[in-house]
This record gives structure tokens, C-alpha cells and sequence, in this order.
């Protein structure tokens, strides 16, 4: 068997949909890839997987490539998943660990989509790509592209960080600024498509991102001794790295591959600035509505409005977890404070998940004894506009 897919589903309405084809959106919403769980079980298991060399394909059997197909690669690496006693102990845990994103080819974790979704996009025969992107993303794809041989259109919001822009640049990709924001790159990116020829990338809008981003919990899980923590606080923009982990864990539940059937509780944590999962998860709304005027320094959840929205709703409330929103303020002492107690460089976006998570503790919703997964989404210094830049001034000469 040459892949262990069996079809694409739409995941608005259950829709069963080829596999091996290009695809965008099932009805405006996005489509996910549905494997053969049994044959998977009798294929490998967990010893197998242990066996293999540390990187994102290690997990081969779960992924969609065709086996005989190698994939657009840089190197994916395992990430380490830091134990923090300090921090931990500063906020009154047990246990609190950092799964740190930031040490993947690109500086943060869209190389884990980038790498599945430009794959198959070159199997399928793709030659141009384009997406819009609020940082992270354009600067994964330009390098993934770059790889492929392909020719990239990145579309991102003009105050986007600037080691985004230039990243973009770098890698060769044509690189544009945009006066909006990332749903106004994106109506740009759809408008195109036709006129320029060019696959439309961004985040849900085609299915295989996705299976890259559900690597961070197969990877969390193995690095647990199949287990899974109690609580997973995770920064969510476009939001594709929640739903991808929540699906390996379905995946994973399915094949039997996991000591216990206990799922963590997923927080989904936003900026206040820009906080419609938050707004529609208090409501009790299945979709979100469009956030108005969205501003956040922590540019990878400046994302007003995502195509995504009830699949991150469902997996929160599905795990009785949380959608929650954390102050704008907070994000520059938070960098520093998490940094310089573990030399973790925090991105602006998992600064706001701490201060989230020092919330839910104050307020009883996270326990002193509870197995904690705090996800660094990105590495600091991509950031350098959110830098906590207060130095001391030395007057003079030190003496020796």
C-alpha cells in the first residue's frame, strides 16, 4: 500500500471527497484527510515509531505523502520538551513544561505544515504557490518553497515584524504589503488564484497543513510515554495547530496507542485585542464572528476571522477546556519573566498564554498538581518589535 489514506472529508458536513486531488475548501469550510486507522495499527506501532530517526516523518503511516514519494524537507526535527521548575515554581506548579517550536527549520512551528502541505503540493503538481500570512507562515513557505522549486506569492499585512518581511524576501518569494489585515492578504490570495495560476496555501484552506501541525501532539504524546498532560495551553490565531493536535489524539485513541483514554484540556488563548474564538466560545456559538478592529503586538494571533472557527470551538469544549483572552500588557513582561527563568526565548504569542494560564490558576481552573504543556509557538528573536527593550545604562569604565 502505497499511503494509508483513504479519502478527504468536509468537515462542516461529513462530505466524503477523492484523495490525490487538488483541493481547496468543501462548501467555504475546510476539508481534513481520513486515513485507514486499522491498517495503521497492523502496519507499526509505537516501538517501530521509536526506532526511526527523530524527525516529522517519523510518523509516515499518518501522514498523506504516497511512500514512494519523498518529501519537501529542511530537516524537521523532533522539538524538546523543557521541563521549567523555575517558572513552574514561580506560578505555583508541579509541573510545568515548554514544548519549544521555535528550534524547527524555520524558527517556529508552521515548518511542521509548510513541510506536509508543499510536499504534496509538488506531488500533485503544483509549480506556484501563494498564501496571505500574518508572519511565520511566509517566511515557512518561501523556505519550503524555495525547496520545492517553486514560485511563491506572500501577501502580509504591512506592520507585519520585519524579519517576516525580510524572511520572505530571502527565500525568494515575491513579497507584497498589504494596508489590512490577514483576511484582506487573503480575499487578495482568493482573487488571484484563477487570474495567476498560483495554489492557494493559507491556513485550513487546503487539507495538509493540517496533518503537519497534528505532529505536535503525536510528538507530545510519544515524548509523555503515550500519555497526554491534563492541560495544553496553546496560542491560537488561524488555529490549525489546535484542531491538528486534536485530531492526532483522536487518531491516536483509535489506533490504541495511548496508556489511557483521558484527553487534556485544550485552552485556546487569545489577545484581548483580537479575541473572536473567545468572544464566540463565551457566547456559546459554534462560529465567530468577525473581530473589529484586531490589533495585537503578538502578530501570529492577529487573526480576526478564521475558516476555521467551529473546529477549534468543538475541540475546545469537546476536551472541557477554555477559550480565553490575555492581556496586552502582559506580553512584554511575560517574554522576559518566562525567558530569563529557563532561556527559553517566549514568542509575543506564548507570553499571552502564560498570562492566561497565571488567570486560570488564580481562579482555581488549573490545579498546583496538574501536568501543564505550554506550546512556544516561535523563537523570540523573530520579534524584535515586541522586545522588552529597557536596558540599564553603565556610567564610566568598570574597574577590574
Amino acid at each position: 500500500m502505497n499511503t494509508f489514506v483513504t479519502h478527504l472529508e468536509g468537515a462542516i458536513d461529513g462530505s466524503r471527497l477523492p484523495a490525490n486531488t487538488l483541493q481547496n475548501l468543501h462548501v467555504d469550510r475546510p476539508i481534513v484527510v481520513r486515513y485507514d486507522l486499522p491498517a495503521v495499527a497492523k502496519a507499526v506501532d509505537p516501538s517501530a515509531i521509536a526506532r526511526r530517526e527523530p524527525t516529522l516523518w517519523r510518523y509516515r503511516e499518518l501522514l498523506p505523502l504516497p511512500f514512494d514519494q519523498p518529501p519537501v524537507t529542511l530537516g524537521e526535527g523532533m522539538t524538546p520538551l523543557l521541563d521549567c521548575p523555575r517558572l513552574g515554581k514561580a506560578m505555583g506548579l508541579k509541573s510545568l513544561k515548554i514544548k519549544d517550536e521555535s528550534q524547527l527549520p524555520t524558527g517556529s512551528f508552521k515548518s511542521r505544515g509548510m513541510t506536509t502541505a508543499v510536499s504534496m503540493a509538488k506531488y500533485l503538481g503544483v509549480t506556484r504557490l501563494a498564501l496571505p500570512t500574518a508572519g511565520n507562515a511566509g517566511g515557512a513557505a518561501a523556505a519550503y518553497g524555495a525547496r520545492a522549486g517553486m514560485e511563491v506569492f506572500i501577501f502580509m499585512p504591512r506592520d507585519t515584524p520585519v524579519i517576516n518581511r525580510m524572511e520572505g524576501h530571502l527565500f525568494g518569494a515575491k513579497t507584497y504589503l498589504v494596508d489590512g489585515l490577514i483576511n484582506d492578504c487573503g480575499r487578495i490570495v482568493k482573487q488571484g488564484a484563477e487570474r495567476f495560476g498560483w495554489f492557494d496555501l493559507s491556513t485550513l484552506k487546503e487539507p495538509y497543513r493540517l496533518e503537519g501541525k497534528k505532529t505536535m501532539g503525536l510528538e507530545l504524546a510519544e515524548q509523555l510515554g503515550w500519555k497526554l498532560p491534563d492541560v495544553i495551553l496553546y496560542p491560537t490565531g488561524g488555529g490549525t495547530g489546535l484542531i491538528g493536535m486534536w485530531k492526532a489524539f483522536a487518531e491516536l485513541l483509535a489506533l490504541g496507542w495511548l496508556k489511557s483514554d483521558k484527553m487534556p484540556r485544550l485552552i485556546s488563548c487569545q489577545a484581548e485585542g483580537c479575541a473572536p474564538i473567545v468572544k464566540a466560545f463565551e457566547s456559546g456559538s459554534r462560529f465567530a464572528d468577525l473581530f473589529p478592529n484586531a490589533r495585537t503586538v503578538a502578530s501570529g494571533l492577529r487573526v480576526p476571522i478564521a475558516v476555521g472557527d467551529f473546529l477549534m470551538l468543538d475541540a475546545i469544549r469537546e476536551s472541557n477546556g477554555l477559550a480565553v483572552a490575555g492581556a496586552e500588557a502582559s506580553i512584554q513582561p511575560w517574554m522576559r519573566k518566562a525567558s530569563s527563568l529557563e532561556g527559553i526565548g517566549v514568542c509575543p504569542e506564548t507570553a499571552i498564554c502564560f498570562d492566561v494560564l497565571e488567570g486560570l490558576i488564580r481562579d482555581g481552573k488549573v490545579g498546583a498538581d496538574e501536568e501543564i504543556v505550554v506550546f512556544n509557538t516561535g523563537a523570540a528573536q523573530k520579534y524584535i518589535e515586541a522586545y522588552p527593550f529597557d536596558l540599564p545604562m553603565w556610567e564610566g569604565i568598570i574597574d577590574s
